[in-house]
């Protein structure tokens, strides 16, 4: 995959895989983070929107707030279609500017006071190159006194062993579909620190199995610190965890939050 929700993966790009993407990614402790973050900012863009479950929770509290603010924006990109067209439907989706769009070659001609990418989608970029091309897509969007923050699984803390089907099934309700049985599984290549892994849903009621196969890149922070230097972006503080938890050797999470390197 070349960024969130890349077009090769089934499991964004597909209708029917996509159906399940909000019973699996509803509102965490990212969403409300990033919520907080978003208080003061005039403009937000939300890259790697997925369904926009983020950007409309954001465009909801800017209309609550200041209904006559002219100028706040709420942007969300992301490269599938099926997930835009799920954001689009959504309640309050004419609130927010939608785009189709790869994170890496994204250029909208102007500037946001936060930038956010959660979900941990930065390891959907699985080549060094790709991830400071995302990296110089936040510089070039961010406002002098903006502020970006993103997520990437710690490599140290090995996530993918509990991707096996044993530890990762689980009963998902379908509104439409009712019982969801889904599982996981995963393999990891060391040398490249890409975990490849497959998602299946079985629809209890037909016994109909949909399944999709995916790759992301695990980063730690010694080898991202030198990325974000190079695309002229400075950290302010490192988090182990979306509930603001120090950025340990063996936290969960990688987490920046910064901006842009001043002169």
């Amino acid at each position: 995959m070349s960024d969130p929700k890349a077009d090769s993966d089934r499991l964004y790009q597909d209708p029917a895989l996509a159906q399940f993407y909000d019973l699996e990614n509803g509102w965490a402790a990212d969403f409300s983070f990033c919520q907080a973050l978003a208080k003061d900012a005039r403009s937000v863009l939300d890259l790697g929107c997925g369904t926009g479950e983020l950007a409309l929770a954001l465009a909801k509290d800017r209309t609550a707030e200041d209904r006559t603010a002219e100028n706040k924006t709420i942007v969300g990109v992301d490269p599938a279609a099926a997930m835009l067209d799920v954001a689009r439907g959504q309640p309050g989706g004419s609130r927010v500017t939608w785009h189709l769009s790869d994170a890496q070659s994204l250029r909208l001609d102007r500037r946001f006071d936060l930038i956010v990418l959660t979900g941990h989608a930065f390891q959907v970029f699985l080549t060094e190159a790709d991830q400071r091309a995302l990296l110089n897509t936040i510089a070039l969007h961010l406002n002098p006194q903006g502020r970006f923050i993103f997520d990437t699984r710690n490599p140290a803390a090995e996530a993918w062993r509990d991707w096996t089907p044993e530890r990762s099934k689980r009963e998902l309700h379908h509104p439409r579909l009712g019982a969801v049985e889904a599982w996981n599984d995963a393999a990891h290549d060391a040398a490249s620190g890409i975990v490849t892994y497959q998602t299946h849903y079985r629809v209890m009621a037909s016994g109909e199995t949909l399944s999709a196969e995916s790759r992301i890149r695990f980063t730690s922070r010694e080898a991202l610190t030198p990325l974000l230097a190079d695309a002229g972006l400075t950290v302010d503080e490192w988090f182990g965890d979306w509930e603001g938890g120090s950025s340990m050797p063996s936290a969960p999470e990688v987490i920046p939050l910064g901006r842009l390197v001043t002169p």
